[in-house]
């Protein structure tokens, strides 16, 4: 009796550091939204074969069958009990081994998935202690038992079915929570904010910009779906808020409109217009519908910041007379643009033109990157129209916070830091470049490439190495086989191929760059950062 606790007590370990992994997975690819989870499994379909445990399931198979044979029953048994506990101490490694950049959130939905994928764990358990003078029997479940580890990601993925209708419930009860809260509030300006890129960053540079006259609240981090903005809402919002920024996120047509639906925004920015998540989309046409979803939701007193440089929304025939302001840079024919971009180790310097205004604004930012100053040109545009001079305006730009991960410039010992780490893009990989060749001294990359491309992601990624190139003068690659494409690339640019470096562990690149002293400064653009649900 005492063995088989021991073995249970084993054997449960090993269920909560699968379990942890598997929700890991689970929460990241949104509790299988548009089947993002069972995607990733079928992707990474080496997960469902563990060494570890196999070599435990044949013991356990060998014991089982050989179970009537005494002395081999013996040995089988304590084989088993060494085999746990090898597996118990490599496993308790792994777990203080594991380095994730986005942790598992132990949110009150997980809590209710890991008791209903307990269930599944617990009944093997129960029939064995009723049936604990049959030792074939409990052999049998401990059997059982270490198979629902095996099939763990499974496990979780049935338990997540189950609560199904327990999750729609709450749902639509802090749904309706949600929405009473921003009737309450008539007075309360909704910005929607959607794009292929940018997103986020525009949403934060605005709200800094606003705060300056206004109380903005944007919602916190990617907090882009449903349940993101219904958070933010029912715990965030209060009576002091004059202006909700809300960030909106999507991965299928009909995303944004439900998101509309939500909050009803009167105001809206479109950033760009790319080919992020053409997998999930299925076209570039269902992208373009899908983010003018939200333009479209607008109210014709309202008005929409689009991009003029962006070609896919110049094009676009719009579907309701909401007022449109045009940003830009290279398109002279908007009504805010900006112009003599600079860049250098403290920021950006550029000037600002106004259609119908013959002043040139000078304006200053600790931000570096062309799509930064469109955000900055749309929190201009908004600030006029809300009322805000131009004074201000040149202030609060000056005090606009970098955004984390998104081209933040930093001093990193011997070298700066340009870390462009968050969600790279093709269009937001050349703006980073751009940035990069503007830099004085050593000029180095590190990235393992972009992913969520498609079918285009090779070819992309090779167009990236191109750009690389003509910039860089060293390259720190993180994957062997995924940034092949990019090594394509530069070597088609005739890039020198002994200043192409090749990294598993992107902690290598730190050491390597290390190495890079000299009279110049080193400059490393870290463009993007493979999310834990990717695996090389």
């Amino acid at each position: 009796m005492t063995i088989y606790i021991l073995l249970i007590l084993m054997l449960i370990f090993c269920t909560v550091y699968k379990s942890k992994r598997s929700l890991h997975m689970l929460q990241q690819n949104l509790y299988n939204e548009n089947n993002r989870y069972i995607k990733w499994m079928i992707k990474n379909n080496k997960i469902f074969f563990d060494l570890d445990l196999s070599i435990l399931l044949i013991s356990l198979v060998g014991s089982f069958v050989f179970y009537d044979i005494e002395y081999l029953s013996f040995i089988g048994l304590w084989s088993i009990i060494v085999i746990s506990f090898i597996l118990g101490v490599v496993w308790n490694r792994r777990i203080r081994n594991d380095q994730n950049k986005k942790p598992l959130v132990i949110t009150k939905r997980i809590k209710r998935l890991i008791f209903t994928s307990s269930l599944f764990y617990l009944v093997p358990i129960v029939l064995l202690f009723m049936n604990v003078n049959n030792n074939k029997f409990c052999w049998l479940m401990v059997f059982i038992f270490t198979i629902l580890i095996y099939l763990n990601y499974i496990i979780v993925y049935i338990a997540n079915i189950i609560n199904k209708p327990i999750e729609k419930m709450i749902f639509l009860g802090f749904r309706r929570k949600a929405k009473s809260k921003l009737r309450s509030m008539n007075k309360l300006k909704v910005i929607g904010i959607t794009g292929s890129y940018g997103k986020t960053s525009s949403k934060n540079i605005l709200c800094d910009i606003l705060n300056i006259k206004y109380n903005a609240l944007a919602s916190p981090k990617n907090l882009n779906t449903p349940n993101g903005l219904m958070i933010t809402i029912n715990n965030h919002l209060d009576k002091f808020t004059d202006v909700f920024i809300a960030e909106m996120g999507a991965y299928v047509r009909g995303e944004i409109k439900e998101l509309c639906d939500l909050v009803e925004p009167k105001y809206g920015i479109l950033t760009r217009i790319g080919t992020a998540h053409l997998e999930s989309f299925g076209s570039e046409e269902n992208i373009i519908k899908g983010k003018f979803e939200l333009i479209e939701s607008l109210p014709e007193d309202g008005f929409a910041v689009l991009n003029g440089d962006d070609p896919k929304q110049v094009s676009y025939k719009l579907q309701n007379k909401v007022k449109i302001i045009w940003i830009g840079i290279n398109n002279k024919n908007v009504d805010v643009r900006a112009d003599n971009i600079k860049c250098s180790s403290k920021g950006s310097s550029f000037d600002v033109y106004l259609k119908g205004d013959e002043n040139v604004y000078k304006f200053e930012t600790k931000l570096l990157g062309d799509h930064n100053i469109y955000n900055i040109l749309a929190g201009i545009a908004f600030g006029i129209e809300f009322g805000i001079s131009m004074e201000e305006l040149i202030q609060a730009v000056r005090g606009v916070r970098p955004v984390e991960h998104r081209l933040e410039l930093k001093r990193l010992g011997n070298f700066y830091q340009i870390d462009d780490a968050y969600n790279s893009n093709p269009v937001g990989a050349e703006a980073a470049c751009r940035v990069l060749g503007m830099m004085p001294g050593i000029r180095v990359v590190v990235t393992p490439g972009m992913i969520e491309l498609g079918e285009k992601e090779a070819e992309y990624n090779k167009k990236f190495g191109e750009q690389i190139a003509e910039v860089a003068d060293y390259v720190v690659l993180i994957g062997e086989n995924k940034t092949k494409p990019i090594k394509e690339g530069l070597l088609t640019k005739g890039f020198d191929k002994e200043k192409i470096i090749v990294f598993n562990d992107v902690r290598k690149a730190y050491s390597f760059i290390g190495t890079l002293t000299g009279n110049e400064e080193v400059y490393a653009l870290f463009e993007n950062d493979l999310p834990d649900t990717f695996n090389e």
